[in-house]
């Protein structure tokens, strides 16, 4: 109770004040802090005159700034490329490497994994649900000129629609607050699956008017709710696959169940602020010292109802109706921070922080004669610093923490250096090394079925990976990344039982991803191609990825009626290998390791006509057009089918004020 009177005091704190910390340099030589001052000298002036106007009176579009949790500045861009292509879907973001389930709201298989970690703490679990979920780096800090708004539409499966809709506004120079909420609800085309989510976000940041002290901080809540149907029958894959006009319409297909439904819900409070001791005085001298603040309070639980027990897909029940499993966290963080910065050091910070959790269950269970607990409560304490330097040429960072009391153990370090060539060809070095423990719901996890109820001990994770990158507009980007997993924590069917149940691997995996990007452009027609090779060595069985994943859009682009319209147009194609493809266990909202069944192989062709009217990009897509006569072998895991043909529509629309 007193660590929420406490987020709520700081909230209130945070409304009247709120502010953002010093952020990282910027490509032009001005870190993001700097850029935003000379915006507050510029708009403190005459409101015609703020961040420096065009010819027609108004703010350039760079002054429009977006400033993310790492402190890295961009600005709002309203251009339409292929990268927007790519990212205008329900994730918002560029989902290569994922495959969606049939509906919208529903998970994805991940197709391929990064180990590099810098947390020192358990997740609650349930990863499948997370995809949607946004965590503290992926909340935006805005600082505008005038008043920004953007929607986002677009339509979903059968019935619903996905909406996001966002405002910010400086109500001053040094005070800028936004609030958005993307909301989603979508019936789908297979019974029982219904799926409504949605993220509510307000952010605010304020510079105090000697410019010693900044804040910011936001506050997040989000449900995301799925009915659950366990995915088609066994005998009904085969309807499926045999593409009968008859099972054309899904809604006849027979599911595994239809009296079940989940959600993850969690509430966010979160706070950053610091005071400069010693103030940078100039652009040419910085010489900087100050102390910074960060408190975190996140309240989640995932839950899963059932009306009556499928003890054949899931085991025995403790008894044979009303199932209820739900699994809470309360996550309280807390950390200070002292930052040093001048010309010769480079940016320097030191930092000691408390974390509080209490993960677990409402009751006791006793199975076999033993006593499963219902609580894993307990402190951490912990220290770490981070370093960045420009040192001739090269661009170096580094950042490291370990749990050094508490029930916990853990500990990380990343460095990363970077070098740009010229202005077209950047090569970048990264090591990153980390232990973890892994998520609670593999140590603990209670649930009216006997089969999930565990308490284990397992050993903490163990990762390290080796990265280089090569970025170049006119070659390629290329990336490599070689990792070694040791004591990997993985969900799996047991060799008797055949159900669903946690284990660790005692040995070593080696994992090996190679990625290039590459667009070859003629005239106005352009081949954007994606490809990613993976390698895995002493997991097999354990780890399973396809060998390689590839995506690739022919387009053509172009401006009509003299500039008033910009056209893209084009087919994209993805397709991965043949895998042993995870399976997905709705009880638990994980993939677990099945090795009996390969997927993959089946092509996917998107065509799509995208257009720009001022700062309105409309998204017109044929998805899956190909499904009737490339076989209906397409799945996004064992039982689940991949989404058929259909034709969606959306838009992004901003508003500058």
């Amino acid at each position: 109770m007193n660590k929420i009177v406490l987020s709520f005091f700081c909230l209130l704190l945070f409304n009247v004040l709120n502010a953002q910390e010093g952020p990282r340099e910027l490509p032009n030589g001005k870190d993001s802090r700097s850029q935003e001052q000379d915006s507050v000298k510029s708009q403190s002036k005459l409101s015609k005159a703020v961040f420096g106007d065009d010819k027609e009176g108004k703010p350039k579009i760079q002054t429009y700034l977006i400033i993310s949790s790492e402190n890295d500045t961009t600005y709002v861009d309203t251009t339409l490329s292929i990268k927007k292509e790519y990212k205008f879907n329900y994730l918002r973001k560029d989902n290569f490497g994922l495959i969606p389930f049939s509906n919208l709201g529903q998970t994805y298989n991940s197709l391929t994994y990064n180990f590099k970690n810098t947390k020192l703490m358990p997740a609650l679990g349930a990863r499948a649900r997370h995809f949607n979920f946004m965590e503290i780096e992926d909340i935006n800090y805005y600082h505008v000129p005038t008043p920004l708004t953007e929607l986002m539409y677009k339509t979903a499966f059968e019935q619903g629609q996905l909406l996001d809709a966002f405002f910010t506004v400086n109500t001053s120079p040094r005070f800028n607050f936004s609030i958005a909420y993307k909301g989603m609800r979508s019936i789908g085309k297979y019974q029982h699956l219904v799926t409504s989510t949605g993220n509510f976000r307000f952010t605010s940041n304020y510079v105090s008017e000697n410019n010693r002290y900044h804040l910011r901080g936001h506050i997040v809540t989000q449900d995301l709710f799925n009915e659950e149907n366990g995915g088609l029958q066994d005998d009904n894959v085969a309807y499926f696959e045999d593409g009968e006009e008859e099972f054309l319409d899904r809604s006849i297909l027979e599911v595994n169940f239809e009296n079940a439904k989940s959600i993850l819900k969690a509430k966010r409070f979160h706070l950053e602020h610091n005071y400069a001791f010693i103030n940078q005085k100039d652009s040419l001298s910085r010489n900087n010292l100050n102390l910074g603040h960060v408190l975190s309070f996140e309240d989640k639980y995932f839950e899963y109802n059932q009306s009556s027990a499928t003890t054949d897909i899931f085991g025995e029940a403790f008894k044979n109706s009303s199932l209820k499993d739900r699994a809470t966290l309360e996550h309280f963080h807390n950390q200070f921070q002292l930052n040093y910065s001048n010309n010769i050091v480079g940016d320097l910070q030191f930092n000691l922080g408390y974390d509080n959790f209490n993960y677990g269950y409402n009751k006791v269970v006793i199975l076999n004669g033993n006593t499963i607990t219902n609580r894993l409560k307990g402190d951490v304490v912990s220290a770490g610093g981070k370093y960045h330097k420009r040192y001739k040429g090269f661009d170096l960072l580094g950042e490291a923490g370990v749990n050094i009391s508490g029930d916990f153990d853990g500990n990380f370090i990343k460095g990363e250096a970077s070098f740009r060539l010229n202005n077209d060809i950047q090569a970048i070095a990264s090591l990153n090394h980390s232990s973890k423990a892994p998520n609670y719901n593999f140590l603990l996890y209670q649930s009216d079925y006997i089969n999930y109820n565990w308490r284990n001990n397992f050993n903490n994770t163990d990762t390290q990976q080796l990265a280089f990158k090569l970025k170049s507009d006119k070659l390629l980007n290329l990336s490599v990344d070689y990792s070694t997993i040791t004591d990997y924590t993985y969900f799996k069917t047991d060799d008797v039982s055949g159900l669903v149940t946690p284990t660790q691997y005692g040995g070593t995996i080696n994992y090996l991803r190679v990625k290039l990007d590459k667009e070859i452009r003629v005239g106005k027609f352009a081949l954007n191609n994606t490809f990613m090779y993976q390698n895995v060595q002493n997991g097999t069985g354990v780890l399973n990825v396809p060998e390689l994943n590839m995506r690739n859009t022919l387009y053509y682009a172009s401006n009509l009626f003299n500039k008033a319209l910009y056209l893209q147009t084009g087919v994209t194609l993805n397709y991965f290998t043949k895998y042993n493809m995870n399976a997905y266990d709705p009880v638990l909202a994980e993939f677990y390791v099945q090795n009996d069944q390969e997927f993959g192989e089946f092509p996917r062709l998107d065509f799509f006509i995208n257009a720009k009217v001022r700062q309105t990009r409309i998204f017109l897509k044929a998805e899956h057009f190909n499904s009737a006569f490339t076989g209906y072998n397409y799945f996004s895991a064992p039982n689940n089918p991949y989404r058929d043909f259909t034709v969606r529509f959306g838009l992004v629309w901003n508003f500058f004020l």
